[in-house]
């Protein structure tokens, strides 16, 4: 059957683009002129009080203070200004990352039902197709170097279709402490830890893989067992 995932695209990213925020810059810089004209106002009038020998009267004095206070006043407006465009800005960026974080999860989604499609593409073998039991699917994620997450798909195949009991079993080869290592997963004497395999045309089998502390995965091999028989198998390689 012709697969059509090609069909579907993923959402792959999001450009973030941050506010403009040239309103807070331009804030800050006038605020430092504001402050500096006041300064050199002052110690300027001061200075010359000095140099000519005459001291300031007290409506200099007044209208020097009336002055500083309304720079003052303008300065805070400007700050106030500053911090609102900062505010904005904050709001922002948390809005964008919150928006990065759906388009992340509907990524994640969309790949899934992907791989759905190709499982329901693969569901019910014709009765022309190959005979016996084989291994349609499978895929694992190593990311979490302490367990592996596994999807098998297991199918039958053929005209005469009997009911198929069985086991689902893996071999991980992993590098621990500088030696290769081929474990047998979940262990053969853990009859209750089995995953056990019973049906005519298919079965989807996922779970999780433990991993010995400090092991590396090189390879995962999906074993189909029939009565303690190796029926078909496949790999992975890390």
């Amino acid at each position: 059957m012709k697969n059509n995932s090609s069909k579907y695209k993923t959402i792959s990213s999001i450009k973030v683009v941050e506010s403009d925020n040239s309103l807070l810059k331009w804030s800050i810089i006038v605020l430092v002129i504001v402050g500096a004209m006041a300064a050199i106002s002052f110690f300027t009038y001061r200075l010359g009080g000095t140099i000519s020998g005459v001291a300031p009267t007290k409506e200099q004095l007044s209208q020097l203070k009336e002055k500083v206070e309304q720079l003052d006043s303008e300065r805070e407006k400007l700050s106030s200004t500053a911090n609102s465009a900062d505010s904005e800005l904050n709001i922002e960026r948390a809005t964008q990352k919150q928006l990065a974080t759906q388009v992340q999860a509907l990524t994640a989604e969309n790949n899934k039902l992907k791989e759905d499609l190709a499982f329901f593409e693969n569901l019910i073998p014709a009765a022309s197709g190959p005979e016996g039991i084989r291994i349609g699917a499978f895929k694992a994620d190593a990311s979490n170097k302490l367990q592996v997450q596994y999807r098998v798909l297991v199918m039958q195949g053929g005209k005469n279709v009997q009911d198929f009991v069985g086991e689902l079993q893996f071999n991980a080869t992993i590098l621990l402490g500088g030696k290769t290592v081929i474990l047998t997963l979940p262990e053969p004497k853990d009859n209750a830890a089995k995953l056990k395999l019973s049906f005519k045309y298919y079965q989807r089998m996922e779970g999780s893989l433990a991993l010995p502390e400090g092991a590396v995965l090189k390879s995962l091999q999906a074993r189909i067992l029939d009565r303690g028989q190796l029926r078909t198998y496949q790999s992975i390689n890390f």
